[in-house]
């Protein structure tokens, strides 16, 4: 039996990038004049896949987020969509506090709503899902080229890698 050229579709937190953009956006917090001897700061909770954010105020956290978001997607591009805002909650007193959950790997729902974007588009390739990823095979390179295609177009709210092919 020959086996059928493939390629796998993956999402993982690059944590080494993100840490970079967190570093990157601290030193800029520490050297401005308007966030001295305020609570603002930002930092990487690798356990918890989370970057926390202090402030004084939500008008400060959206400054620091101005700050963070472009560090991030200069660091590793679209990783900003891998973040998902928890409830700020007040600490302290009036501080306020926010963390950003950092999504790794392929959400269950996502990888169906991926596979049911290929079955509707009659592009014949087989998906499965494998845990947080998803492998696709098919007849032909240019057919998995198409598919590839199709679910960059359909699918950009999260950043998916598309690699680990063979022919």
């Amino acid at each position: 039996t020959k086996k059928m050229p493939s390629f796998d579709i993956t999402s993982k937190a690059n944590l080494e990038n993100i840490k970079n953009a967190v570093d990157v956006t601290m030193k800029m917090i520490v050297n401005r004049y308007d966030f001295k001897g305020t609570s603002a700061k930002v930092a990487l909770n690798e356990n918890d896949m989370k970057i926390d954010i202090n402030a004084d105020s939500e008008f400060q956290m959206d400054q620091i987020k101005d700050i963070l978001f472009p560090a991030l997607e200069k660091k590793e591009p679209d990783s900003s969509k891998r973040m998902s805002p928890e409830n700020i909650e007040t600490v302290s007193g009036n501080k306020l506090k926010q963390s950003l959950v950092i999504k790794s790997g392929i959400s269950m729902e996502l990888s169906k709503q991926i596979i049911k974007t290929v079955k509707d588009s009659k592009i014949k390739v087989q998906c499965s899902i494998q845990g947080d990823e998803l492998r696709v095979k098919g007849p032909k390179r240019d057919v998995l080229q198409e598919c590839i295609a199709l679910i960059k177009t359909k699918h950009n709210e999260f950043p998916l890698n598309f690699g680990n092919f063979r022919d």
